[in-house]
C-alpha cells in the first residue's frame, strides 16, 4: 500500500511538472508574441493615421490623385508578390493557425512574420479595412513555432506552445488577457484542457503586461459614464440582438462573397483593386478607414444622425469585404467589432425615437459589439469576455450576454457558418491541403468527454472506436490513468488518442461525435 502511494505521488509530481514546464515556456512565447503584436499594432495604427491625412490632402489637392493611384498600383503589386512568397500569410491569419494546430498544416514561421509585417503595414498606409488582431494571433503562433523547435520535447507540447502564442497575440492586440485565454479554448483548440488553459493564461498575461507597458492601462475602447441598463429596458435587448445578428450575418457572408468574387480576378491584381477601392472611401467617408476604432468613438457621440450611422454601417460592411476578399494580409476582428458597434448604435437610435432615454445609447453600442462578433464568428463566450475587456467594464455583462446569445440564435437560424471555420476550409481546398501529408509517426489528440455523450459511463471495450485509432491515455482530474478494456469512461474525462497522421482529421471527427452529446 505504501509502495502504491509512493508511485501515485511520483505520478502527480510528473504531471504537475509537465504542466508547469509548458507554462514556464509559455512565458517566453508570450513575451515574444506580445512584443511582435505591440509593434505591429503601433505600426498599422500609424499607417492608418497616415492614410487619413493623405486622403484629407487629396480632397484639397485633387491633382495629386494621379500620384496616389500610381503609388496604389505599385503597393498592390508588391503585396501580391509578398503573398506569392508566403501564401499562409494572406488574409486574416486565424484560419491558418487553426489549420496548423488542428490539421497539422506546415508553417514557415519566419516567412509568415516577415510577410505579415511588410504587407500589413503597406496595406495600412492606404487605409484598408483591417485590424491588428488576426495577424497578431498568427505571428504569435509563428514565433512560438520557432521557439518550440528548440525547446519543445513532444508534438503535444509544441501544439500547446503554438496555442499559447496565438492567445498571447490576441491578448496584446486588444490588451485583453482573459479573451486570449478563452479564445485559445473556444476557437483554436475547440475543447477545454487544463494544460492549454494554464499555458494560455501565462502567455496571455505576459503579453498583456507588455501591451500595457506600451499603451497604458486604459481599455482599447473606453466608454465614459455608461449607465447601467434598468431591468425595465431589457426588452429592448431582443430586437437589438436580432438586428445586430442580421448585420453580423451580413458581414459574415459579405466577407465570403467578396472572397469568391475576387477569385475571378488575376491574383496579382487583387490587392491593387482593394487599394483603389479605398480611394472613394477615404475621400468621402474617412471614418471607415482602418480597423474602426475611430469609427466606434464616432458612434458614441450622442448627436449622431441615424442616416449617417446607417450609411457608415453599409459602407463598412462593403469596404471590409473588398479589403479582406483580396487576400491582402490583415485582421477582420476589429472591422467586425466596428460593424457590431454601428448596428448597435443604429438600433439604439431607433429605440430612442420610440421612447427609450438617449442616455442608454452607449449600452446598445457595447451590446452590439458582442452581438456582431457572436453572430459572425460564432464564438459567444469569447465575444462576451472581449467586449467586457475592450470597454473596461463587467457591469454590463448581463445585457451583453443576452444580446450576444440572441444574435447567435439569429445566426444559427439563418444557417450561418462560423467565419473562421469556413475560411479554413477554403484555404485547405485552395492550397491542396485536404489531407495532411502522411508520415510514419502517429498524432496524439486530446478529447473531453461530455456528460450524456455516447461513450459516457461505458467501458472502453464496449465502444466502437474508429479504425486506426488507439486510446493511449485517460486523464481524470489531476490523475492520469492507463486505459484498459474494463476502464469505465466518466463525464469530464480527457481521452488521449493516437492516430496515424494521415488519418488524424477523420479520426478527430469520429471521436468528437462519440465524446459529445448528439443533438
Amino acid at each position: 500500500m505504501k509502495q502504491s502511494g509512493t508511485r501515485m505521488y511520483r505520478f502527480f509530481s510528473n504531471l504537475e511538472r509537465f504542466q508547469w514546464n509548458i507554462a514556464l515556456k509559455s512565458l517566453l512565447t508570450g513575451a515574444l508574441a506580445g512584443l511582435l503584436a505591440v509593434l505591429y499594432r503601433l505600426a498599422t495604427e500609424k499607417g492608418t493615421d497616415f492614410a487619413v491625412s493623405v486622403y484629407g490632402y487629396l480632397k484639397i489637392h485633387p491633382a495629386m490623385t494621379a500620384v496616389w493611384i500610381a503609388a496604389a498600383v505599385a503597393a498592390g503589386l508588391v503585396i501580391a508578390w509578398l503573398i506569392r512568397l508566403e501564401p499562409m500569410a494572406s488574409g486574416g491569419g486565424v484560419p491558418q493557425v487553426e489549420g496548423v494546430i488542428l490539421y497539422g498544416l506546415k508553417m514557415r514561421w519566419y516567412a509568415v512574420i516577415a510577410v505579415r509585417y511588410a504587407a500589413g503595414i503597406l496595406g495600412s498606409l492606404f487605409g484598408l479595412s483591417f485590424g491588428p488582431e488576426g495577424p497578431s494571433i498568427q505571428m504569435g503562433a509563428a514565433v512560438s513555432e520557432g521557439v518550440s523547435n528548440h525547446i519543445s520535447e513532444t508534438k503535444i507540447e509544441r501544439n500547446h506552445l503554438l496555442t499559447s502564442g496565438a492567445a498571447a497575440g490576441l491578448s496584446a492586440a486588444f490588451s485583453a488577457p482573459l479573451t486570449g485565454m478563452i479564445f485559445a479554448l473556444e476557437e483554436i483548440q475547440r475543447s477545454f484542457s487544463p494544460t492549454v488553459l494554464l499555458s494560455a493564461t501565462t502567455a496571455s498575461l505576459m503579453a498583456d503586461f507588455i501591451s500595457k507597458y506600451f499603451f497604458g492601462l486604459k481599455p482599447v475602447l473606453y466608454f465614459q459614464n455608461v449607465p447601467s441598463l434598468p431591468l425595465a429596458q431589457y426588452l429592448w435587448l431582443f430586437p437589438l440582438g436580432i438586428f445586430v445578428g442580421l448585420c453580423g450575418v451580413a458581414a459574415n457572408r459579405g466577407l465570403l462573397l467578396f472572397q469568391t468574387a475576387y477569385g475571378k480576378i488575376p491574383q496579382r491584381l487583387r490587392p491593387v483593386v482593394a487599394i483603389l477601392l479605398a480611394l472613394p472611401c477615404g475621400l468621402l467617408l474617412p471614418q471607415v478607414l482602418g480597423g474602426g476604432r475611430n469609427l466606434i468613438t464616432f458612434t458614441e457621440g450622442t448627436q449622431t444622425a441615424i442616416s449617417m450611422v446607417a450609411l457608415l454601417l453599409v459602407v463598412k460592411i462593403l469596404f471590409s469585404g473588398t479589403s479582406f476578399g483580396s487576400g491582402t494580409p490583415g485582421g477582420i476582428f476589429m472591422p467586425i467589432i466596428s460593424i457590431g458597434a454601428l448596428s448597435g448604435c443604429l438600433s439604439g437610435l431607433a429605440a430612442v425615437k420610440l421612447g427609450m432615454p438617449r442616455t442608454y445609447l452607449p449600452v446598445f453600442i457595447i451590446c452590439g459589439i458582442a452581438g456582431g462578433l457572436s453572430s459572425c464568428v460564432k464564438a459567444p463566450v469569447t465575444s462576451i469576455i472581449l467586449t467586457a475587456e475592450l470597454t473596461g467594464s463587467f457591469l454590463h455583462i448581463l445585457p451583453v450576454a443576452i444580446c450576444s446569445l440572441t444574435a447567435l440564435l439569429v445566426s444559427d437560424l439563418l444557417k450561418t457558418k462560423p467565419i473562421y471555420e469556413e475560411l479554413l476550409h477554403r484555404y485547405i481546398e485552395k492550397n491542396g491541403y485536404a489531407i495532411p501529408a502522411a508520415d510514419k509517426r502517429g498524432e496524439l489528440i486530446e478529447f473531453p468527454v461530455e456528460a450524456g455523450s455516447g461513450i459516457s459511463r461505458k467501458l472502453l471495450r464496449e465502444i466502437g472506436w474508429p479504425e486506426g485509432s488507439l486510446v493511449v491515455g485517460l486523464r481524470r482530474g489531476s490523475e492520469e490513468l492507463v486505459p484498459k478494456g474494463d476502464t469505465q469512461i466518466l463525464p469530464g474525462d480527457y481521452l488521449l488518442v493516437l492516430a496515424p497522421q494521415s488519418e488524424s482529421r477523420e479520426v478527430r471527427k469520429e471521436i468528437w461525435k462519440l465524446c459529445h452529446i448528439k443533438i
